[in-house]
């Protein structure tokens, strides 16, 4: 769909419509939207092209947009699309041709990329939890920068990529993300610091530190730390003779949700201080800084319609209503679980002033049979008093860890479908 004439022509802004109104919950800040060029282009899009719901439309003028955006800010970087955050062959063909490198996690992603113009020279199978057989597969199809964070894991690198580069990822602290990687990742650095210092005997090349500071992340200032011991480290390889050209930031730049996130300059500030800081307080040149961001350049080029199902109470004397929509915790919706992350609402049958006017508290619900399937309940919005069965929501902001978190049918209700624009 990506380009064609028709598509285009649909997304044009039409006259006579209102400004769509956005809902929040009630604790929320005032809302706003991440990208509202590409709300306009998407709603428009779905005016002329009636789509059958759920699904998710993402606007790739702003997944470009954000790339160039990330590569300004912070020039002397090396952009690595994470591609688990939205998998879409469009999404990852933009950004090969706008000149991103890729962070993958399997073969079945290595393959994606190279089969949307990517080098395998410019991906990192940055997953530290692999089969050997994929190592294999991955070194055969030219894939030649791995990421490790065990004794076990760089044996098979050894064995199965000969001659690759590795990052050795530590264990990182994740204050201030929405989401945290808890242990399951990295490792000490000092153990990192061995397994780098053995990559040169088993034939491997070390490549640098790498670490995440969690998804969502609100602290501009949350890598210091991670920038900090890996400047330790590479101060204590230098002196044994061992240099370490990189140094892997992760991802971790904020979407647009309801709770506004500091600025792309605030980020890059932070983080080009810590680097010149640290690495300058051990006397080493600043090493080629890697990024490697998924939310940040999809979150906001999408938007996930759905469609209200049921809209009921649990008694007459409740002050909630229950809003079911099609699209749930398990065709999309996977991270409200928890309530972490928060959309921003909007319903284009409920545009301009009265819309906004009369809203009332409801409690947001799936689709499915599970009494887990609940997307917000402490956290409560208020919507159109009028809204009725049939009407559509919009979640704003879901171009990223929807469709590719998606169940396969559970219930019988069928994944996430996606359109790119």
């Amino acid at each position: 769909m990506a380009g064609s004439a028709s598509v285009m022509d649909a997304i044009s802004a039409k006259p006579g419509h209102d400004a769509p109104v956005l809902f929040t919950h009630a604790n929320g800040e005032s809302p706003s939207m991440g990208a509202p060029k590409a709300v306009a282009r998407i709603q428009s899009f779905l005016r002329e092209r009636p789509t059958e719901t759920p699904c998710l439309v993402v606007d790739l003028e702003t997944v470009r947009e954000r790339y160039c955006q990330l590569t300004a800010a912070l020039p002397k970087a090396r952009v690595y699309y994470a591609v688990k955050a939205n998998p879409a062959a469009e999404v990852v063909r933009e950004l090969a041709a706008a000149g991103s490198c890729f962070d993958v996690a399997s073969v079945a992603e290595i393959e994606l990329c190279l089969a949307a113009g990517a080098n395998p020279r410019d991906l990192c199978y940055g997953n530290t939890i692999k089969k050997p057989a994929d190592v294999a597969k991955a070194h055969a199809l030219g894939v030649r920068l791995y990421t490790t964070d065990s004794e076990t894991d760089l044996e098979a690198l050894s064995e199965h990529a000969p001659g690759s580069s590795v990052f050795c990822r530590i264990a990182a602290v994740h204050d201030g993300a929405v989401y945290s990687f808890g242990a399951k990742f990295g490792c000490a650095p000092e153990l990192a610091e061995s397994l780098l210092l053995r990559a040169g005997t088993l034939g491997l090349a070390a490549a640098g530190v790498s670490f995440h500071s969690g998804s969502q992340q609100l602290d501009p200032h949350a890598w210091r730390s991670g920038i900090a011991h890996a400047a330790q480290i590479a101060a204590r390889l230098a002196a044994k003779g061992v240099r370490l050209p990189m140094l892997n930031i992760g991802g971790g730049l904020p979407g647009s949700y309801t709770h506004a996130a500091p600025p792309l300059a605030d980020y890059a500030d932070a983080i080009s201080a810590a680097v010149r800081e640290h690495f300058g307080a051990v006397g080493l040149h600043e090493p080629l800084l890697v990024l490697e961001p998924g939310r940040y350049l999809v979150a906001d080029a999408g938007l996930l319609r759905s469609e209200v199902v049921l809209v009921s109470r649990k008694s007459p004397a409740d002050e909630h209503r229950w809003v079911y929509v099609d699209a749930g915790r398990y065709n999309g919706l996977t991270e409200t679980e928890g309530e972490c992350v928060a959309y921003v609402l909007a319903s284009p049958e409920h545009a301009g002033p009265a819309a906004a006017e009369d809203t009332a508290p409801v409690y947001l619900a799936g689709p499915t049979c599970d009494g887990d399937d609940v997307l917000y309940q402490r956290t409560v919005y208020r919507l159109p008093s009028a809204l009725r069965v049939g009407d559509h929501l919009d979640f704003l902001s879901t171009g990223a860890y929807t469709a590719s978190y998606a169940s396969i049918a559970f219930n019988g209700f069928s994944p996430l479908k996606t359109l790119c624009i």
